[in-house]
């Protein structure tokens, strides 16, 4: 089935236009909707996955997400990702919207980052796409290490300002 996206404009209202995506080329001033998970559990780590070898960024680390599908919102998208990436389900009252940032690339986006309160025992993870091979939990340290050294891929969006930020909201959220 292919995966149709949602065309938005630059102020991210929706344009009535849909791509498939890897077929339709969005043009200058179209946008669609990308998501990022960031998993936090109640060690205030970060979940990341290592993408498999047949993937852009080959066997790099990341906080999961993609690409949101026609219909769907950027919340909606993240736990379909988090699902199908890792198995792991997670559900709506668990999340936090952490921040939106338009990207001015081709193909233009909008990225949304949630964060995710969830303590998930490593060996329960699965990969049922295979788009992930590995998962670990990593604390902030770790994770700036991680990408000093590009074991993290390049587009992801947050360092340790916001990862320490996100953490925060999760641990002053009242559940």
């Amino acid at each position: 089935m292919p995966e149709l996206w949602d065309i938005y404009d630059r102020n991210r209202n929706k344009t009535g236009k849909f791509a498939q995506r890897d077929v339709d080329w969005l043009q200058e001033g179209e946008y669609h909707l990308v998501v990022t998970a960031i998993i936090i559990n109640s060690k205030n780590e970060i979940l990341l996955s290592q993408r498999a070898s047949f993937k852009k960024h080959p066997l790099l680390w990341e906080c999961n997400g993609g690409s949101v599908l026609a219909g769907e919102n950027t919340l909606e998208g993240a736990v379909r990702e988090l699902k199908e990436e890792l198995g792991i389900d997670v559900t709506k009252e668990e999340a936090i919207f952490f921040k939106e940032i338009r990207r001015n690339k081709i193909p233009g986006d909008f990225k949304d980052i949630w964060v995710f309160k969830k303590d998930i025992d490593i060996k329960e993870i699965v990969f049922p796409d295979g788009e992930a091979i590995d998962a670990k939990w990593v604390t902030v340290d770790e994770f700036v290490k991680m990408f000093d050294k590009k074991e993290i891929v390049p587009t992801i969006d947050i360092g340790r300002e916001e990862l320490e930020k996100a953490i925060e909201l999760i641990k002053n959220k009242k559940w």
